[in-house]
């Protein structure tokens, strides 16, 4: 593979990062293998592939990326109440509790609670990060040429390739 000096369109990155959100770490690569990804194709959020153009492999950078251009604003319709009768007794009735149910195609939507009374469970369905300003710590570990399989799939097909 030749050798690639700087991020642009069509190249696989290896990125070690940290997310920070409100001075918490979230997310963090360090100590386990780098997020590989193909630049230019939104596989990962916006407002960080942006900030990663023209970046050397070695360099450092933090950056900061608007709710907007990260998981989006909090969505005002993404709340649901359920009668308490209704709640699963398995899961802890307790505000920040996450639990998984499934939208009206089966499909698997993540959910918080959100707000607890004696008759009513109101569950969350934004993303955890969504309103949120997101800090990130980015280096970049590795630029390689995508190769015509890769380009073709849009992903970076490492060993530990996830949707």
């Amino acid at each position: 593979m030749s050798e690639v000096s700087k991020v642009e369109d069509g190249q696989i990155v290896s990125l070690e990062y940290s997310l920070l959100v409100d001075g918490e770490l979230m997310d963090s690569s360090v100590g386990h293998e780098p997020l590989e990804f193909l630049q230019g194709v939104g596989n990962i959020i916006p407002g960080l592939e942006n900030e990663l153009y023209g970046m050397a492999v070695g360099e450092s950078k933090k950056v900061t990326v608007s709710a907007a251009d990260g998981y989006g604003e909090l969505d005002p319709d993404a709340y649901a109440d359920v009668p308490r009768a209704d709640f699963p007794e398995n899961i802890p009735a307790e505000v920040g509790t996450e639990l998984q149910v499934q939208d009206e195609h089966g499909q698997p939507m993540y959910a918080r609670i959100d707000l607890v009374t004696d008759d009513v469970i109101r569950l969350d369905f934004n993303h955890p990060l969504a309103g949120k300003e997101l800090n990130f710590d980015v280096k970049i570990v590795g630029l390689r040429a995508a190769s015509a399989e890769e380009t073709e799939h849009g992903h970076a097909h490492g060993d530990g390739h996830h949707h």
